[in-house]
């Protein structure tokens, strides 16, 4: 069996404008965008869209799993330091939760979630479960090496990722002061994982600091 052959720079260039098209419509139409709107406005043709990604389900879940690559790129290296790669994640996260496109996107997909509903519960599995599963196997991994305390690695995760997040998505859908600079970010950022390290410190790291 012959190994796939490297994408030409002009597929990968079509592939950046199918993804990005997509996620325009989503912020303006949620999911009621068409393949005939990706295909107008990536310049493309629907016939093309349909030999690489098949659905339009698919093309959804490739601009997802695009979005979740890039998102965990700081934990992927499990000797790194977890301090680091933490907070790293979560100035991520946050600068993402802050994109005008991607809080559109929210808003127009959750008002659309009765009408959608295969479609949302896709997006839900495919996103933040999924980052949730890839936090938590950092943690775990963490966790094996006394970095931090044992304990149920799919809770911690979800445990960090409120606290990463905090109240400020809910701000910015309610048109409230948020944390809309990246030096605000950065210290919630830092605060949040700081506080979360705290937690679920190793039980030698919490008796030392308590004398005992």
């Amino acid at each position: 069996m012959q190994p796939a052959s490297a994408p030409t720079p002009a597929a990968t260039e079509r592939l950046r404008r199918v993804r990005q098209a997509v996620r325009e419509l989503v912020a303006e139409q949620g999911l009621r965008f068409s393949m005939d709107a990706v295909a107008l406005r990536a310049g493309c043709s629907k016939q093309t869209l349909y030999a690489q990604f098949g659905s339009r389900q698919e093309l959804l879940r490739s601009v997802v799993q695009e979005h979740l690559d890039q998102a965990t790129i700081p934990l992927r290296n499990d000797g790194s330091d977890l301090r680091e790669a933490l907070v790293a994640f979560a100035i991520e996260h946050l600068e993402r939760l802050s994109d005008p496109e991607v809080l559109a996107s929210c808003q127009l997909i959750n008002a659309e979630a009765r009408l959608f509903p295969e479609e949302t519960r896709s997006l839900f599995l495919d996103g933040h479960a999924r980052l949730e599963q890839r936090l938590a196997a950092r943690l775990q991994q963490a966790m094996r090496r006394g970095r931090l305390r044992h304990d149920d690695p799919h809770f911690a995760a979800e445990l960090l990722l409120g606290m990463i997040v905090g109240s400020d998505f809910e701000r910015q859908r309610f048109g409230v002061p948020h944390r809309d600079t990246p030096a605000a970010r950065r210290q919630w950022a830092e605060s949040a994982v700081e506080a979360f390290l705290r937690a679920f410190a190793p039980v030698a790291t919490v008796m030392s600091i308590h004398g005992a």
